[in-house]
């Protein structure tokens, strides 16, 4: 099937995503090296030779820029988890779903550190990344549920929902962690420690 001037009715969407990726890339540039705070839309749109109404077209705010990811991320977080043995208790398996998710991220560990304590160090973007996170916690529950059975179940639907959440708050706590040793510390002991802090 065509558009109206005869191309595939699939590459209008190809090339806007083209485009989306060369706006996080360049911003993402931007902002590590200029600071997020420090960058504006403007300098983005004119870094990448766009208008800046055309960049408002893909992305309201910086803010969106640099999380707009996150909704795919909870997305390869929750297949991650689906993918686990059915049997596996639910903290070993959120555990391994969250090393793969950090696995798949295509950042090497010097730019990870910059990109997480950008993100740290600004209130609106911490913000926004809590707000996602909440919503990772949702597409997780399904899956913690069916681990523990009665999946339909009133109460075990609250349980699933403290598990989700307090692994992702786990792992925020041990990113947080990392992030002020200035990435000396392991990620993983860090989780570890915190998830037993929780378990008793």
């Amino acid at each position: 099937m065509n558009d109206r001037k005869g191309r595939p009715a699939g590459l209008r969407e190809r090339t806007r995503r083209a485009v989306q990726a060369e706006i996080v890339t360049t911003a993402m540039r931007l902002f590590l090296e200029r600071g997020f705070e420090a960058t504006t839309m403007e300098q983005i749109a004119t870094e990448i030779g766009i208008s800046r109404r055309s960049l408002f077209r893909y992305f309201g705010t910086k803010e969106d820029i640099v999380l707009g990811d996150h909704a795919a991320h909870g997305e390869v977080l929750r297949a991650a988890l689906e993918a686990r043995p059915a049997n596996e208790p639910p903290w070993e398996a959120l555990r391994a779903a969250l090393r793969e998710l950090l696995e798949s991220l295509p950042y090497s560990a010097e730019d990870f550190l910059k990109i997480t304590s950008m993100l740290h160090a600004s209130p609106s973007l911490r913000a926004r990344q809590l707000e996602k996170r909440r919503q990772w916690t949702e597409l997780l529950v399904p899956d913690i549920a069916r681990r523990l059975g009665a999946a339909e179940d009133l109460m075990t639907q609250v349980r699933a929902h403290a598990l989700a959440a307090c692994a992702l708050a786990c792992s925020e706590v041990a990113t947080e962690t990392w992030v002020r040793s200035g990435g000396t510390v392991d990620m993983e002991r860090a989780f570890d420690e915190a998830v037993a802090a929780v378990r008793g």
